[in-house]
């Protein structure tokens, strides 16, 4: 069985009905988590640079808070906005992933068509499923490869479900998604940029080019991953179909994980930490700071320009960032990254050490411990966490993910429609995110 053969038959084969009700629970928690966080991005500047080409590619597509594009436009928009703030939800394995990026394509193009939020919640789990699978046969990271190229795939699979596509033409879209489209992991090293979350976004307007293409009629090459020069013999030898064996009903998703904080994933735990800390210490800055972690949390997180974090991009996916500003305020929020425009934070950040254990490595992505020993005056304070807050090990509950959407958007009517969409179409639900 070949990777083209186990996906697409499981897109064509799921069905709502076969979903069980915490699938479809925790479907509508991650839409209520992205429609939160991609509303809270409308006025980022990436966003306002977004909106200037818009205007370019009219369509009937509808856009996150309002307007209208092509569909690819508006999947690469409705993305840029869930992605930016870094604080949609994540997976880990072998690959890290961040699934609801999908969402944003399958808002844009479900939109423009008469589609039900049933069949949006089946796509969702089943993007999630070949998603996480992805990321559970091989890392790309390792090799210098983007993880949006997972994305890519998972997104034209979900767009695949969402149109009723059957397997061949399954194949035909991821194929035409992924073979021109292949990204580097240049977006993610040293001072990051708008392009970031513009990886993600780009991702979703290829699945979603693809996915109309393959309706019209237009073929790709049908062995986009396991043919002669495709993905897995030239990007990705060491993919492991076994990932893709008994492909039965979504579920995935269930063990995916929703962010407490807006910074990368491996600092959720760094900022609960910093808390305990700074509490011990009675809000005195200590001394000298050691951020003890795995080596996923050390390589993305504390290479050289991530001690010299300028922007919003580069700073939350800083470690000592993220440990001294949480150490210094008390809190870590949308707002905090002005610390970082100001460069205020920097001579603080020489009193942070980020170190890897073995150890903590051995254990990742099962567990993600981290350890935070703090010096003050002589006196030693350590404080370590084995499972942050939001992990599916230690879920946030349905109230914290509420407390999280008005906390950023304030809009308590649109987050109870957003539980209840079963027998609303997808375009009333965007419809429904205008600003008022």
């Amino acid at each position: 069985m070949t990777f083209e053969k186990s996906i697409s038959g499981f897109v064509e084969r799921s069905r709502f009905d076969n979903l069980s009700d915490r699938v479809v629970h925790e479907v509508k928690r991650r839409i209520i988590d992205s429609v939160g966080v991609a509303l809270a991005s409308v006025n980022s500047p990436p966003a306002k640079s977004a909106r200037k080409f818009l205007g370019h590619y009219p369509g009937t597509s509808l856009l996150i808070g309002g307007g209208r594009a092509s569909p690819d436009i508006a999947s690469f928009y409705n993305t840029l906005l869930i992605r930016y703030l870094d604080f949609n939800d994540t997976y880990l394995s072998r690959e890290p992933l961040h699934p609801s990026d999908m969402i944003g394509a399958l808002l844009a193009v479900g939109s423009s068509r008469n589609i039900s939020c049933r069949d949006l919640i089946l796509s969702i789990a089943v993007g999630y499923e070949v998603g996480t699978r992805l990321c559970d046969a091989a890392s790309l990271r390792s090799k210098g490869y983007d993880h949006t190229n997972y994305l890519e795939i998972a997104t034209a699979a979900a767009l695949s479900k969402l149109l009723c596509f059957d397997a061949e033409k399954t194949v035909n879209a991821i194929s035409m998604a992924l073979v021109p489209n292949v990204a580097l992991r240049q977006s993610r090293v040293g001072r990051l940029s708008m392009w970031k979350a513009g990886a993600a976004a780009n991702s979703s307007r290829n699945a979603a080019f693809a996915a109309l293409a393959t309706e019209s009629g237009f073929t790709a090459p049908a062995e986009p991953i396991s043919g002669k020069l495709a993905f897995r013999n030239i990007v990705c030898s060491d993919l492991d179909i076994s990932s893709f064996r008994a492909m039965g009903r979504p579920k995935s998703i269930l063990h995916t994980y929703i962010k407490k904080y807006p910074v990368e994933y491996h600092a959720q735990s760094a900022v609960d930490l910093s808390l305990a800390i700074r509490r011990r210490l009675k809000g005195e800055f200590p001394d000298s700071v050691v951020v003890e972690t795995y080596e996923a949390g050390k390589s993305i997180l504390a290479d050289d320009q991530k001690w010299h974090p300028r922007n919003r991009e580069t700073a939350d996916h800083s470690l000592p960032f993220i440990v001294a500003a949480t150490l210094l305020k008390g809190d870590f929020w949308l707002g905090t990254y002005g610390l970082a425009e100001k460069g205020s934070l920097e001579k603080l950040m020489k009193r942070v050490t980020v170190v890897e254990r073995e150890d903590y490595t051995s254990v990742y992505a099962g567990t993600l411990p981290t350890r935070i020993v703090a010096s003050h005056h002589g006196a030693e304070f350590a404080e370590e966490l084995q499972v942050p807050k939001g992990h599916w090990k230690n879920p946030l509950t349905d109230e914290e993910v509420e407390n999280k959407f008005m906390k950023l958007t304030g809009r308590r009517k649109l987050l109870d429609s957003l539980w209840n969409i079963e027998k609303r179409k997808v375009a009333e639900v965007v419809q429904s995110t205008e600003q008022n």
